[in-house]
């Protein structure tokens, strides 16, 4: 598969699935594009719910009806058109198809345990993320699957994969410290966790399922089993 996304095309895992933003361009070529790289990336897209951010093009109910079928037939379900176009909003809403999406609550404080419960939505990915594709969230990720070389994993909190990790990895997007990196097998090409501490070529030191997470300034990684962070 290839490595390179069509022009300004953006995948980020979202709670209903996957928001995927489309760049600049005539809408016939962008459509072209966005079927080339789901066809690319099969066994990704295959059982995914997408809602496609279209910006401010107009599509009627013949281009927007068109879309929804080519995305059913590669196994992707459309269930949300955003756009700031007036007349697209109301196609998508004619064709039944929602145009908004929700957006992350605010962190909550339990006080009788004085704990701050970070990242209440996650994103469960279940399937392998191949090269050329980028996760982004801002809560926690959950992949169910290997993470190969080339692929970019980026959570505000913690990111857990089950199964091989070898792509990139940044934990604690927007800053936070105190978050962690688990995986079955660890062999990143970069792991990165907060704003400023990242190490490249990293090979877990231990057999079996590791766990990477930040300590005095340094990423340390030991047995996943045998942490208790």
């Amino acid at each position: 598969m290839t490595t390179t996304n069509p022009p300004g095309l953006q995948i980020k895992g979202i709670r209903e699935g996957l928001l995927v933003t489309l760049g600049e361009g005539e809408w016939q070529d962008v459509f072209d594009y966005l079927i080339k790289h789901i066809d690319q990336g099969a066994s990704f897209f295959q059982g995914a719910r997408m809602a496609l951010d279209i910006g401010n093009r107009v599509l009627h109910a013949a281009d927007m009806g068109l879309l929804r079928d080519r995305l059913s037939d590669k196994g992707v379900a459309l269930w949300a058109v955003i756009s700031q176009s007036p007349v697209s909003e109301q196609t998508a809403q004619m064709l039944g198809l929602a145009t908004r999406i929700s957006t992350p609550r605010p962190e909550r404080t339990i006080k009788s345990l004085d704990t701050n419960l970070e990242g209440e939505n996650a994103v469960l990915v279940h399937r392998t993320v191949r090269s050329g594709f980028k996760i982004t969230s801002h809560g926690h990720v959950i992949i169910v699957g290997d993470v190969n070389p080339g692929a970019e994993i980026s959570a505000g909190g913690n990111v857990v994969i089950w199964g091989k990790l070898k792509g990139n990895v940044q934990a604690g997007l927007e800053g936070t410290e105190n978050v962690v990196i688990c995986a079955l097998e660890m062999e990143p090409g970069l792991l990165r966790i907060g704003n400023d501490v990242f190490r490249s070529n990293i090979t877990g030191k231990h057999k079996g399922p590791e766990i990477a997470y930040l300590k005095d300034g340094q990423v340390v990684i030991e047995p996943w089993l045998t942490k208790s962070h």
